[in-house]
């Protein structure tokens, strides 16, 4: 009854998530602003004649002047859907949806999904190809076999751009990447096993031309379907595709066949293996079952009678999902970038390889965070990447444009593969982008920061990413064995002494002197010698302040948990001094068109006019390190002297002080948020303002706003937050907030990494 319930309620909240707000997963939206007549004219007559006259001229250039280039049809008619079966084209649409939204969110390629109500094969390929004008790809989805062999053959035989059949070839390569990696685990090689599969059809012949492809022989390729063994001389139920690996054999069951095979690859359905059967293959079985959602036979019925086996099926509830969403999106995202007119051989195996790579790589930290509990770290069960890997977009389809480029297929070839991939990161990674002349600079120093939080997942996953992206070098507080067991739980390849330095509180041999250094600091405010011993045994920003005072370190990260201000005490006891005071705290937010940067967000909560104005100059030479200029906009209630209130006074009063420094950046206020990043709004109510263009640094005159404005940011509008970087303190110091992720840290660390002083 429980299990009635909780399959109602599984299939009302489906029904619900499809209907609300709005019906359906897709809508259209227009990339072009249509807010005048001026656009109007521009966007259809006369001006599109423009654009169409251009295209008829040189038909290349429709990937310039239309969405063609980024837009691919997922093309259906419904007779193959999922585990459903012929249900119709109509039935097919929200399956088909699913499919674009997929595009959309793992390789920002737009997609029309397009249900035909038609059954024969050649009249269904003469209308795909009859819409090759509006697209740059065609992903053929969810055709029955062995029509779907058809209807790929006549296409990629008639028309001039990639036609892909996700189900067969998409497979076919996770699988492939997969099986590259069992094999490697389990000491074997594709030329030398004996391959078992069950299920003919176009995912299962796919996958066994795959394998053909990466080494197998096709003399160890056994085949069975509903009817046997595939063999020599059979004519029921029998297609080309099936002949091809027909055997010459007496065998007609698979518990003939499956004697000391290597691999079982199943595309069948639920219950065609069995443990007794699986008990025949050879040592350290490798299982793909692959029927969904109840596969061949169930993981741990392999594991009672194999308990070395290494296992994939396609749910993803177990270890090695096998998933097309690791294939397809980038495939057809390097396909498109290069204008590729097909997807060959080649690019499909150099998308093997990226993907099998990736997964013998570090897990990446926003995969970790995804899966969270699940210990991804190469082996048995973790031979392909999870789908949420932001690296995929990258990796695959980096390696994909190249092939597509070196087999001849390109017509937009590309010049510098090092920035194309950089282009993909940053789409996946907002900062990244913002984030290269920061990372560059930080390669030209080698500086050693110190985390405070050293047991901390994110801080090692950070160190991890340093090791690999920075010449710097991590020094992490905390507990040895915590900090050794956390780098093998996450897989992480750093290795202490060698790559990263470990500060023990409870037995670093410096702990004397670093008791005694806080003690000279703080004995006239408070401190006695006990307390001094115990914070140095316990209080790890403490701690970290002292390495940096003692030139133990360079710079020190701390706060992945408890209040910004119970840190910046500790900061401020021990190195504000010989000029260095905390200025403010300054937020990058990355915004989906500009980025935006706020101040002061956690240092002072009522800044004087003195601290305003050195929070502004402080916040245009930080700007500065991400290669933009700096324009900034004093924020408060007041507008242009309308208000007489005590933020308004404090701003002008810092406007003051800013023009006595003369500084060489543009800056102007007071004025409300609207004002400074509307220039056509500023222009009309103080028509002679200093400030051009909208403001890229807001600078607020109470911390409640400033750290409002960058919550909302961040909660609301999905900006992604760098830093906060803290000011003033000559880029010794940073205090980071318990939301920070390990890439957010990593951003930090490569800020910590930079001198800042001819910025100034």
């Amino acid at each position: 009854m429980d299990d009635d319930k909780s399959r109602q309620a599984a299939r009302e909240a489906a029904l619900r998530y499809h209907r609300y707000p709005k019906p359906g997963k897709l809508e259209i939206r227009a990339t072009k602003p249509l807010a005048n007549g001026q656009d109007l004219a521009r966007a259809y007559s006369p001006g599109v004649a423009e654009a169409c006259l251009e295209i008829r001229a040189d038909p290349s250039h429709a990937a310039d002047y239309t969405a063609r280039g980024n837009l691919v049809a997922v093309v259906t008619n419904g007779s193959a859907v999922l585990g459903l079966g012929n249900i119709g084209a109509l039935a097919s649409k929200p399956v088909m949806e699913g499919k674009a939204v997929l595009f959309k969110k793992f390789a920002n390629i737009d997609c029309f999904d397009i249900e035909l109500n038609e059954a024969d094969p050649e009249r269904l390929a003469d209308i795909i190809c009859a819409m090759e004008p509006s697209f740059g790809a065609v992903n053929l989805e969810d055709i029955k076999a062995p029509d779907c062999f058809v209807v790929e053959k006549i296409c990629r035989e008639r028309m001039n751009i990639p036609v892909f059949h996700d189900d067969q070839h998409g497979t076919a390569i996770v699988v492939g990447a997969a099986a590259t990696n069992a094999l490697r685990i389990a000491g074997k090689r594709f030329e030398d096993i004996k391959v078992v599969s069950t299920g003919g059809g176009a995912a299962g012949i796919a996958c066994l031309n795959m394998l053909l492809k990466l080494g197998v022989r096709r003399e160890n390729i056994w085949l069975v379907d509903l009817h046997g063994v595939v063999h020599e001389g059979r004519s029921e139920d029998m297609n080309p595709q099936k002949a091809a690996f027909a055997q010459p054999t007496a065998a007609r069951t698979l518990l003939e066949v499956i004697e000391g095979a290597d691999l079982f690859l199943g595309l069948s359905g639920p219950g065609v293996l069995t443990g007794d059967v699986v008990a025949r293959m050879a040592e350290r079985p490798i299982i793909f079952a692959l029927a969904n959602p109840v596969p061949e036979i169930m993981p741990d019925e392999v594991r009672a009678v194999a308990p070395d086996a290494i296992i994939a099926t396609g749910r993803s509830d177990y270890p090695n999902q096998v998933n097309n969403v690791l294939c397809f999106p980038f495939i057809f995202r390097g396909a498109l970038d290069v204008g590729a007119t097909e997807i060959n051989d080649a690019m499909q195996l150099a998308c093997i390889d990226g993907i099998a790579a990736m997964a013998r790589a570090t897990t990446s930290a926003e995969a970790a965070a995804a899966y969270q509990g699940e210990q991804l770290v190469f082996g048995a069960d973790y031979l392909i990447p999870k789908p949420f890997d932001p690296r995929l977009m990258g990796v695959v389809a980096t390696a994909v444009a190249r092939a597509a480029m070196e087999s001849g297929v390109a017509t937009r070839p590309l010049d510098d593969f090092e920035s194309y991939k950089t282009r993909l990161d940053s789409s996946v990674f907002r900062s990244a982008m913002l984030m290269r002349p920061v990372f560059s600079a930080a390669a030209q120093s080698q500086r050693r920061i110190v985390f405070a939080e050293g047991e901390d997942e994110r801080v090692l996953r950070a160190a991890q990413s340093i090791t690999e992206e920075m010449t710097d070098r991590p020094i992490l507080i905390g507990r040895p064995e915590v900090i050794l067991s956390g780098c093998e739980r996450a897989g992480l390849t750093m290795r202490p002494g060698e790559d990263f330095d470990i500060v023990d509180p409870a037995k670093d041999k410096r702990y004397r002197t670093y008791w005694e250094t806080y003690l000279s600091l703080m004995a006239r405010r408070g401190v006695t010698p006990d307390l001094a011993k115990v914070i140095m045994r316990t209080n790890t920003s403490a701690i970290a302040a002292i390495m940096v005072h003692l030139d133990h370190a360079d710079c020190m990260i701390c706060g992945t948990f408890g209040q910004y201000l119970w840190h910046l005490n500790y900061i401020r006891q021990v190195l504000a001094r010989d000029g260095r005071h905390a200025v403010g705290a300054l937020s990058l937010m990355i915004m989906e068109d500009e980025p935006l940067f706020i101040a002061d967000t956690h240092v002072h909560p009522e800044p004087t006019p003195e601290e305003i104005c050195e929070t502004v100059i402080a916040a245009a030479r930080h700007v500065r390190r991400f290669g933009l200029k700096p324009n900034v906009a004093l924020c408060s209630h007041s507008q242009f002297g309308n208000l007489d209130i005590d933020t308004g006074r404090r701003m002008r009063a810092a406007m003051e002080l800013l023009a006595l420094r003369e500084p060489d950046f543009d800056y102007e206020g007071e004025m409300h948020t609207d004002a400074a990043l509307d220039p056509e709004l500023r222009s009309r109510i103080f028509p002679h303002s200093r400030l051009k263009g909208p403001a890229n640094v807001l600078v607020f005159a109470n911390g409640d706003a400033a750290s409002g404005v960058r919550n909302i940011l961040k909660m609301r509008a999905g900006a992604l937050e760098v830093g906060p970087i803290l000011m003033g303190m000559d880029n010794t110091a940073h205090i980071v907030t318990p939301s920070i992720t390990a890439r957010g840290l990593l951003n930090i660390s490569a800020l910590a990494g930079t001198d800042v002083s001819h910025y100034a």
